[in-house]
């Protein structure tokens, strides 16, 4: 699933492209997701606002349209965002396409389907998506992340940096690059985090994201950038995905083990 710094690449990259753009037409190939509108409902209500502004709230985008409309994008497993011209063959697994004025399209494609372009009216923090996410990790300062922290008296911390409730945008990869790069163990209490690594795992997770975002994210599986091309972070991996490689920093071989349904990766050695 792409995460904060995924998803954020691709809203960067909207704003600069289609921001300002008006949406001629529209072609649903499958309304499935539309969730609850009606294809007839979205077409009208769609067809012809202008793109006002491109936001994004953890690992959701947002286009906000003229109409006062918005519209959120949920990418979850495999969705992809991709800006083409017309004459690019349309690929299976597309279901919706926006027709701009430019004579560009965007396409939403979404192999596994668990994705969604829900058409939303109204002011966006009563929307029920947006309404129940934490606090933004690129947001959050020390003494807000050492606070909340400090309202969790037990549970491990790799699943509470999973949590969208508790922060939003963390997702696998930038928990198990974050708490190793914080020296601590996915499987640790947070009730026995000390002061120093706190303030290590808040500036690991500031850091690798931005990083990410710089590198325009992680291609693991299926998630390409709103061009089509594959973001340049992996090689900077320290343990994600390297179950059996050497560890970057000692050496010792990098483990995978399941933490509250999750995998995890981790150096046994420098994540005691």
């Amino acid at each position: 699933m792409p995460e904060l710094p995924e998803v954020e690449t691709i809203r960067l990259q909207m704003k600069e492209e289609i921001e300002g753009k008006k949406i001629e037409s529209t072609k649903v190939i499958s309304d499935k997701p539309l969730g609850n509108t009606t294809v007839e409902e979205f077409k009208e209500r769609v067809e012809g606002a202008f793109i006002k502004d491109v936001k994004r709230r953890a690992k959701i985008l947002i286009i906000k349209l003229s109409t006062g409309d918005s519209l959120l994008i949920h990418l979850k497993l495999t969705g992809r965002l991709l800006l083409l011209r017309p004459s690019v063959p349309i690929e299976k697994h597309t279901h919706l396409i926006f027709n701009l004025n430019d004579g560009h399209q965007l396409r939403f494609w979404d192999l596994r389907r668990f994705g969604y372009v829900k058409l939303v009216s109204g002011k966006l923090k009563e929307v029920l998506e947006l309404k129940k996410l934490g606090p933004e990790a690129l947001e959050l300062s020390l003494n807000e992340f050492r606070n909340i922290l400090a309202g969790k008296r037990s549970g491990k911390i790799k699943s509470l940096l999973l949590d969208q409730h508790f922060i939003a945008g963390i997702g696998n990869i930038y928990s198990d690059e974050a708490l190793f790069y914080a020296g601590i163990h996915p499987e640790r209490n947070v009730a026995t985090l000390k002061e120093d690594e706190i303030a290590r795992l808040h500036e690991g997770i500031r850091k690798i994201m931005s990083s990410a975002i710089s590198y325009r994210g992680s291609s693991m599986d299926d998630y390409v950038d709103l061009f089509g091309k594959q973001g340049d972070f992996v090689p900077r991996h320290k343990v994600y995905r390297r179950m059996g490689k050497p560890c970057k920093a000692c050496g010792s071989l990098i483990k995978r083990i399941k933490v509250g349904g999750r995998s995890a990766h981790f150096c046994p050695k420098c994540q005691v």
